[in-house]
C-alpha cells in the first residue's frame, strides 16, 4: 500500500467541471458561438490548466481577443458561480476521513490557481485533511506532463512508488503515468477511453466505492 495519496480537485473531489464548462460556454456565446457542448469541454479542456485552455479556445474558435482579456472575462463569471458554492463529489468527505484515520499522507495537486482552490476547500471544510497543496503556478508544464505530481511528491517527501494518485481526466491519468505513479480513476463528465483506463490500477464509479481499494 502507498504511504501518500495525491488528489486532483476539479471533477474529482468537487463538482466544479460544470462551472468551467459554463465559463467557456459564456465566453464563446459572447462571440456568437452557440454550439459548445459538455462533450466538447470534456474531451478538449477537462483536466488542463486555465491558461492552456484559454489559448486553446482562442485558437480553435478564432476569437478576436487576447489571452488576458479572455481570462478576465471568464474569471468574472467564475467568481459569481463560486460564490454560490461548489458541492463535493459523492464520497469525498468519507474517503478523506478514512485516509486520515489510517494515517496516510494526503496531498492535493490541482491545475487550479491557489486562491480559487483554497476557497473551494474552505467552502467544503476539507482543507484540514491535506498535508501538502500543489498548484499550477508552481510548475512549468501542465497535465499531461508529470510536473505537478512530481512537485507534490517532493513536497510530501514521497518516492513515486510510495504514492497513489486519484484522477478523473485523461490528461491527469497520462500525467500520473509520466510520473511513474499508480493512478485510480473516478470518471466525471467524460469517461476516459479504454486505452487510457488500461493505464490505471483501478476504476471506481465514485469515491465511496474507492475505499474498498484500501480495505483489500
Amino acid at each position: 500500500m502507498p504511504k501518500g495519496i495525491i488528489f486532483d480537485m476539479d471533477g474529482l473531489l468537487v463538482d466544479s467541471e460544470i462551472i468551467s464548462f459554463k465559463m467557456y460556454r459564456a465566453l464563446l456565446a459572447h462571440h456568437g458561438i452557440l454550439d459548445f457542448t459538455t462533450n466538447d469541454y470534456a474531451i478538449n479542456y477537462s483536466g488542463h490548466n486555465e491558461l492552456d485552455n484559454m489559448n486553446n479556445l482562442i485558437q480553435t474558435f478564432n476569437l478576436p481577443i487576447t489571452t488576458t482579456t479572455g481570462l478576465h472575462y471568464v474569471h468574472q463569471i467564475e467568481t459569481e458561480l463560486l460564490e454560490k458554492g461548489v458541492a463535493l463529489k459523492p464520497g469525498a468527505q468519507q474517503l478523506l476521513a478514512f485516509l486520515a484515520d489510517h494515517q496516510y499522507l494526503i496531498g492535493l495537486a490541482t491545475s487550479s490557481m491557489a486562491d480559487r482552490a483554497q476557497l473551494i476547500l474552505k467552502q467544503n471544510n476539507i482543507q484540514h485533511y491535506f498535508d501538502a497543496l500543489t498548484f499550477n503556478a508552481e510548475i512549468n508544464h501542465g497535465k499531461p506532463a508529470p510536473d505537478i505530481f512530481n512537485k507534490a511528491c517532493t513536497k510530501m517527501a514521497l518516492a513515486p512508488n510510495e504514492a497513489l494518485i486519484f484522477e478523473d481526466s485523461e490528461a491527469g491519468i497520462q500525467a500520473a503515468n509520466a510520473a511513474n505513479i499508480p493512478v485510480i480513476c473516478i470518471p466525471d463528465m467524460h469517461r476516459p477511453s479504454p486505452i487510457i483506463l488500461a493505464k490505471t490500477v483501478a476504476v471506481y464509479p465514485n469515491l465511496t466505492a474507492a475505499i474498498a481499494y484500501f480495505e483489500q
